[in-house]
């Protein structure tokens, strides 16, 4: 056989396979070196701080110079050197004080996850455990949810117990490195308002966006997947207005699964969150919406604060687009070739 006919044997379907394996191999080495570097200059950076400050920052002097660095940093570098962002640093210097001991092959956000556990032993075993099994972040924060520690030792089936994880959070083939904000903020690279989204979930927001501000009614766009740390973690709201009838923030988000109260209850966080740091001198406290894009039916949850009154919640409804009116925009049919 000649090369002519060896290539006339390898099909379009062999050849796509094979072009993927080389994608995904490079991604693979792409995302271990960024993460080994960030990791790496993470813990120099805590390392730089605890030298300068001390573990905490309670003396004038510690969060003075915490203030300092962050301005000097953020100016030169952009974001993820906010004062939280350089204790976070000195935490991950602290709980883990010998550099040997830190696994290449768990990221930032593994390490984020690992710093929040109190029991050292606890810790170095998901850690261990997480790198020999390559747990994805989502699966790590499992585990950690589920006490997979204190199972794993109670259980005389350990086996079945350490791969359940496999079928209750499946690992993707490959993480989308570029689109973890972290990395994003570490490269230096201006985050796409679209890239925390599926296509569906872009297509609908892009047209949410754009009803509201047509309806009027005092609509004046802020943002979109506004992003906000708490505690170390960070999260993302949709979409951000400001109405200036109302004089509030109207915060929204889209669920394209079905509704839960785990749903509800975070859209209470963010508006207790704009509530206490975001609101401005003459402002009525801020309104959440949550929207449910199911295929079969559209769900709209409105979410006040808590202090409303009466007066307030009579007013909101003139202005606000009606639960009528957003089910009638979100209009999934539209959308289902994206999809698909």
């Amino acid at each position: 056989m000649n090369k002519q006919d060896e290539i006339l044997t390898v099909s379009p379907e062999q050849t796509y396979h094979a072009i993927r394996g080389s994608i995904v191999t490079a991604q693979h080495s792409v995302a271990k070196a960024v993460n080994s570097a960030m990791v790496t200059a993470y813990w120099e950076i805590g390392e730089q701080i605890y030298k300068a400050c001390g573990e905490n920052d309670r003396a004038e002097y510690g969060s003075r110079l915490l203030e300092y660095l962050s301005a000097k940093l953020t100016a030169e570098f952009g974001k993820g050197f906010s004062v939280q962002g350089l204790r976070n640093m000195r935490q991950f210097y602290c709980t883990f004080p010998i550099r040997s001991t830190l696994w290449s092959e768990l990221s930032w956000s593994h390490y984020r996850l690992l710093m929040r556990i109190s029991d050292e032993k606890a810790r170095a075993f998901y850690a261990e455990e997480c790198a020999k099994s390559a747990w994805s972040v989502r699966q790590l924060e499992r585990q950690i949810n589920t006490m997979y520690y204190r199972r794993i030792l109670a259980s005389q089936d350990k086996a079945s117990v350490a791969a359940e994880i496999q079928l209750r959070e499946p690992k993707p083939e490959y993480e989308k490195i570029i689109k973890d904000p972290y990395v994003m903020e570490f490269l230096q690279i201006q985050p796409d308002t679209h890239v925390y989204e599926s296509d569906l979930e872009q297509a609908l927001i892009d047209h949410l966006q754009q009803f509201l501000l047509e309806l009027g009614r005092g609509f004046s766009f802020v943002s979109r997947q506004k992003r906000f740390t708490l505690d170390g973690q960070s999260f993302f709201i949709d979409l951000v207005f400001y109405n200036y009838i109302l004089k509030c923030f109207v915060l929204i988000d889209l669920k394209t699964d079905t509704l839960t109260h785990q749903d509800i209850g975070q859209m209470q966080m963010h508006v207790n969150y704009y509530t206490r740091e975001m609101m401005n001198e003459g402002d009525n406290p801020p309104i959440g919406i949550v929207l449910c894009a199911e295929k079969n039916d559209a769900v709209v949850r409105y979410t006040l604060p808590e202090n409303n009154t009466q007066i307030f919640t009579s007013k909101y409804k003139t202005y606000l687009p009606t639960e009528d009116e957003l089910k009638r925009e979100l209009r999934l049919d539209s959308f289902h070739k994206l999809d698909e």
